[in-house]
């Protein structure tokens, strides 16, 4: 039997997938070796990501494909905003910044984002599904080292899923059937990649600046 879309999908990314997941950044975060200024650091480029990924969901809202992919349980940035309120204070707006990979990453997002469904559909696949599933490590991290449960940890909550396999079947089901032809499902894995890729861009960044969160 052949593998479905979603099967080559995930195949096709998976090398990707494991450069961002072993990254020394995250290596380190996950090993216990950072404080809670490195997670409120990843957060806040994750606050200029979401910003951009549903700025185009919205734009996308109406596509007779992409439209499929928009889920409001997914949001994200409401979370973010009281993520970054925790850590650096009511003026938050005013003190976080996006660093160049992240304006790169953003970019990219906007632009494959809002040019056709396949584009939007790469980006929306590789930030929210890894999110369900391995951003629970880095909750988990911020629970049992930093004590963080409530605010500061929101973004990896989603609360408002009630299955997240249900939840990852279904999504699945929709690029499976996805009206894309050949070309089309070759794209939607090529700006797959390169969105792990710009991932991966903002955890070298952030390793550059881990002498300042060692524990």
């Amino acid at each position: 039997m052949s593998p479905t879309f979603a099967e080559t999908l995930r195949s096709a990314t998976m090398p990707a997938h494991e450069t961002a997941n072993h990254s020394s950044f995250v290596d380190a975060l996950l090993g216990g070796e950072l404080s809670v200024d490195a997670f409120a650091a990843l957060a806040s480029q994750l606050y200029f990501v979401y910003s951009a990924l549903e700025e185009t969901a919205e734009y996308m809202r109406t596509d007779p494909v992409a439209g499929k992919f928009v889920f409001d349980e997914l949001t994200r940035v409401p979370s973010l905003r009281t993520d970054m309120r925790f850590y650096f204070g009511p003026d938050w707006e005013s003190t976080i910044t996006p660093l160049p990979a992240t304006d790169e990453y953003c970019a990219r997002i906007r632009e494959a984002g809002r040019e056709w469904s396949g584009g939007f559909v790469a980006h929306h696949y590789t930030r929210y599904l890894g999110d369900i599933a391995g951003g629970q490590a880095i909750r988990a991290k911020l629970r049992n080292l930093h004590n963080v449960t409530g605010p500061g940890s929101l973004f990896y909550c989603f609360d408002r899923i009630p299955s997240a396999p249900r939840f990852r079947d279904n999504y699945r089901e929709l690029l499976n059937t996805a009206p894309w032809d050949a070309q089309e499902r070759k794209g939607v894995i090529l700006e797959s990649v390169r969105a792990y890729e710009l991932n991966v861009g903002i955890f070298t960044a952030l390793a550059e600046k881990m002498p300042a969160y060692q524990l």
